[in-house]
């Protein structure tokens, strides 16, 4: 009776583990948070994306209402086509604006996006027109190191 009791807390535990692994398995591939509501495509493009992977999530207010699904490169204008998978629940004007942001200091990119005011709400295969690229850590680093380099030849002089 004790050998079983033993066996089932061992099994009990595996399971646990299991579980747990593929909980972080989910998190660490960005699908915890799957939807299976409807979605409309919505095209941008960035100078550049900087660390924005497919499958980022696409946010407002704080709020997830969609999701990246394509990242392509354009070799005519040279820009990033991003393709975002908006839920079909939250409606955004046509002359709203987008921008990559960062969580935290060194956290994971996510496009964040700013109603504008127009009439007309964005459907399916609309672009959005207004869009601000990554903010790159390592140019602003070098940014602030040239101009330190600048103002110390001229103060030598």
């Amino acid at each position: 009776m004790q050998r079983k009791s033993l066996d089932l807390w061992v099994g009990l535990f595996v399971l646990l583990g299991a579980a747990a692994l593929l909980f972080l398995a989910m998190k660490a591939g960005n699908m915890s948070s799957l939807s299976f509501e409807k979605t409309y495509p919505v095209i941008t493009k960035f100078d550049n994306i900087g660390g924005l992977k497919p499958r980022a999530p696409v946010k407002s207010a704080g709020v997830v209402v969609g999701r990246v699904a394509e990242i392509r490169f354009d070799d005519k204008s040279y820009q990033a086509i991003v393709t975002l998978n908006m839920e079909s629940g939250y409606k955004f004007p046509k002359d709203t604006s987008a921008k990559i942001l960062t969580s935290g200091l060194l956290g994971e990119q996510y496009i964040g996006l700013e109603a504008g005011g127009d009439t007309e709400n964005l459907v399916a295969g609309d672009r959005i027109k207004m869009t601000q690229s990554a903010v790159v850590l390592e140019n602003l680093i070098s940014q602030f190191l040239y101009s330190k380099a600048a103002e110390g030849k001229e103060g030598s002089k």
